[in-house]
């Protein structure tokens, strides 16, 4: 199933400075992405200093997610204050000295340029600052607010689903009638056969024995294009669909089952049929049934 969902956290405190004494700031940004698959599917864009939080997401996500292809971003945006700032005496004093010691070895190495130096001062007096907390926070408000929003497309879906279902019924009713009706027509048609085999003017009655002859014919046709036991199959598989659906809950297998069960019944009709109609009936069923498999896929 689909669905999206993007958070922000409000701004968090990082390392704190060790010249100014003040806290840089950092934001966390999570978002989630999900669009259907048959099965679940767990992408995550982590920057480096988050990837030891994969774990416990990926434990958080498929605690609650059984299908999907699923798309985890988290963005780690720091302030500017705190990524600059005037290196101390001390500092300056050490890494002149490391200089100094590192070209008595290697003559030829380049100098330290300023950039060098404020990028190691800085990074000199980072403390790394633990996220998971506040990046658990975020994904369980996130997880929320996918699961709403697929929820409410899978109450959509299930008006879509409840609606081919009565179609399928609609059609199921169709083909109750015809059976007799095609019964009916086969034994007339075999009585005037016989009459034309024996010569008979219509007039004339046929004999007892020939009689009985086409109404036994007449009755191994209605039991070979018999539909009532794949017509009570049908109605008992859309029936428990209506209530799995009424139901909610983790549905998506159960529904994958009895849509096959639907395409047997509704291909046994087919392979029944003795005229165009109940044909076009089993078309009909088919492209239903199938509509309804590519919307259970998706449904957990």
């Amino acid at each position: 199933m689909t669905g999206y969902a993007a958070v922000q956290s409000n701004t968090v405190s990082s390392a704190q400075d060790s010249e100014s004494g003040t806290e840089g700031n950092s934001r966390l940004g999570l978002e989630i992405r999900s669009v259907n698959s048959r099965f679940l599917d767990l992408a995550f864009r982590l920057p480096d200093e988050l990837r030891q939080a994969e774990p416990a997401l990926r434990e958080l996500l498929t605690a609650r997610l059984k299908r999907g292809k699923v798309e985890i971003r988290v963005a780690l945006e720091s302030s500017s204050a705190s990524s600059l700032k005037a290196p101390t005496p001390a500092t300056l004093q050490r890494l002149g000295s490391l200089e100094d010691s590192i070209k008595s070895w290697l003559p030829h190495a380049a100098a330290l340029s300023v950039a060098d130096v404020l990028r190691i001062a800085t990074n000199e007096d980072k403390k790394p600052h633990d996220h998971s907390e506040e990046l658990t926070k975020l994904a369980k408000k996130a997880l929320k607010e996918l699961l709403s929003a697929r929820e409410r497309e899978g109450a959509r879906l299930k008006l879509m689903l409840l609606e081919r279902t009565a179609q399928l019924r609609a059609l199921s009713a169709q083909a109750v009638p015809l059976v007799p009706k095609l019964v009916e027509q086969q034994k007339t048609r075999f009585l005037e056969r016989w009459k034309e085999a024996m010569a008979l003017p219509d007039s004339k009655a046929l004999p007892e024995a020939a009689q009985d002859r086409a109404l036994s014919e007449a009755t191994a046709f209605a039991i070979r294009i018999d539909v009532a036991e794949e017509v009570t199959r049908l109605a008992s598989h859309l029936d428990e669909i209506d209530r799995l659906l009424d139901s909610g809950g983790e549905l998506g297998k159960r529904l994958d089952f009895l849509i096959q069960e639907l395409h047997r019944e509704a291909n046994t009709l087919g392979s029944k049929s003795a005229s165009l109609e109940l044909t076009h009936i089993s078309v009909d069923m088919k492209v239903l049934i199938e509509q309804i498999r590519e919307q259970v896929q998706n449904i957990e």
